[in-house]
């Protein structure tokens, strides 16, 4: 059973801001606004961070896809909790949002539609992609994404059994606009557990 922290939606004010400055990030002209940097840990606690790209996102959090059985995918299932951070050098002075919460599987519906909705190259590559294996030679790649190419050949291509998307619903999110004199402000955002969310401002 999912607890009251985990169901926790964001507060309208946090959805408005990142509504505010994710269009801001368009005007901007930042070269990619969707991408983010996510964290995970292995069943060792060592941490690692790679960037993806954000695929939606409302009041129950942030939705990105990858394989389930690559190695993030793998981490997060495992261990279901991540952090996300958003740069936007271009917004304003600079500014940054730091999220951190829990992860779950988006469900089948959901996947199926985002599926269906990329570019069939990128459906192909999804099927020829073993994430995170070992690659003996790029030619064996290429070798699978003709495979894959014959066999839906005329016909639409359905989502791979183990890809899908991961939501990361928020316990803390935190605003950073850039300042002179590294006199910045932050703002945290955090679930107090009862279905609300408390606010404060924090020392840069």
């Amino acid at each position: 059973m999912r607890d009251n922290l985990h169901m926790t939606d964001l507060s309208p004010e946090i959805l408005s801001l990142f509504d505010t400055l994710f269009a801001e990030a368009l005007a901007a002209g930042e070269p990619d606004r969707t991408a983010m940097t996510v964290a995970s840990v292995d069943a060792h606690g060592q941490p690692s961070a790679r960037i993806v790209l954000l695929k939606d996102f409302d009041g129950r959090g942030f939705v990105f896809y990858t394989h389930l059985d690559g190695r993030k995918g793998r981490e997060l299932q495992a261990h279901p909790y991540a952090a996300l951070l958003f740069h936007w050098p271009r917004v304003r002075d600079g500014v940054q949002i730091r999220i951190e919460g829990t992860v779950e599987v988006v469900s089948d519906a959901e996947a199926d539609g985002y599926f269906a909705s990329r570019p069939r190259g990128s459906q192909l590559g999804a099927w020829a992609s073993r994430q995170s294996e070992t690659l003996d030679a790029r030619a064996t790649f290429e070798a699978r994404l003709a495979k894959y190419e014959a066999e839906f050949d005329g016909q639409d291509v359905p989502r791979p059994p183990g890809w899908s998307g991961l939501r990361v619903r928020p316990r803390a999110v935190e605003f950073w606009f850039a300042a002179q004199y590294r006199l910045h402000e932050r703002w945290l955002h955090e679930a107090d557990g009862k279905g609300g969310w408390s606010k404060r401002m924090l020392y840069p």
